[in-house]
């Protein structure tokens, strides 16, 4: 083998055959996609966790919750909706979960107390199965709240206190100006106050979705591939759109669309209005991830 001036052994020089030109190549497409695909990983963890997913009210009073909170605040607000009741009966339950377990359907609690009202099993107030159903826990706080006297206009803390008979009489107070925010775009009273900003959508199941409207709605929705319709006009079809807009993690709604307004995970900071491609006149209009995407 050649020697250098200073003795050093020198390894043979022999050109690369192809074979081995074409491993070269390919070893060095494979890392530059490795780091590309680690770039772009790392900028999208970055992004999330510098915005992370959240819902809010954009009227005169932001409110900020986690999806997780906004979509447990739907449910409430729905089966107020379908009950009849005002907005201000959600606005009292809305308050009284985020004091209770911050809007959270938690497994445990003070002694037996569990779920979004940290109801109990041993106060009557139903199974450890029930209670951990949002609609039932929510129903059953209504059916005791209509019969709390005066309970529209009397203090909100005062008429939580006799639903609940909570050890902290004057604690649900503070979160009523949490909770009407919330409550009124829920129970669409006012239209197109939430948003939420949200990962990338999972493949949505539609039968998934439907049974979703059938338990905190009661309606039907049809199904045609990757789009969920269904009949709700009025403030009522602005109640279900914005619950689809608080439960879209969960649901993979990617889009969604009312008389002449859209919201979608595309441009999730706002409610479009005046865009093409309207459901008609009494319809809300889910679209959904498509599976394998």
């Amino acid at each position: 083998m050649p020697r250098t001036p200073h003795g050093l052994i020198l390894a043979e020089e022999h050109p690369p055959t192809p074979r081995r030109r074409f491993v070269l190549r390919g070893l060095a497409v494979v890392f530059v996609g490795a780091v590309v695909l680690a770039g772009v990983v790392g900028a999208r963890t970055l992004l999330e966790q510098l915005n992370p997913p959240a819902c809010w009210t954009t009227g005169a009073a932001r409110v900020e919750v986690t999806p997780e909170q906004a979509g447990n605040a739907a449910t409430i607000s729905a089966v107020a909706v379908q009950r009849g009741l005002p907005t201000r009966a959600a606005t009292i339950a809305v308050a009284t979960a985020i004091q209770e377990s911050k809007l959270r359907n938690l497994r445990y609690g003070d002694r037996d107390s569990l779920g979004l009202f940290q109801q109990r099993p041993s106060q009557g107030w139903g199974t450890t199965e029930q209670i951990l159903n949002p609609v039932y826990s929510a129903n059953a706080f209504y059916d005791r709240l209509v019969k709390v006297q005066d309970y529209l206009t009397r203090p909100l803390t005062e008429v939580a206190q006799d639903v609940q008979r909570s050890g902290a009489p004057a604690a649900y107070a503070q979160h009523e100006d949490e909770a009407a925010p919330l409550a009124a775009a829920l129970a669409g009273a006012a239209p197109r106050t939430l948003v939420c900003r949200l990962a990338a959508a999972p493949s949505a199941d539609a039968a998934a979705v439907t049974r979703a409207l059938s338990a905190d709605w009661g309606l039907d929705g049809a199904t045609a591939g990757s789009t969920v319709t269904l009949e709700a006009d009025g403030q009522l079809g602005w109640a279900v759109a914005a619950w689809a807009v608080a439960r879209a993690e969960a649901l993979g709604v990617i889009e969604v669309r009312v008389a002449d307004a859209s919201w979608s995970r595309a441009h999730p900071e706002t409610w479009s209005v005046g865009q093409p491609g309207r459901p008609g006149a009494s319809q809300v209009m889910l679209l959904l991830q498509p599976a394998g995407r």
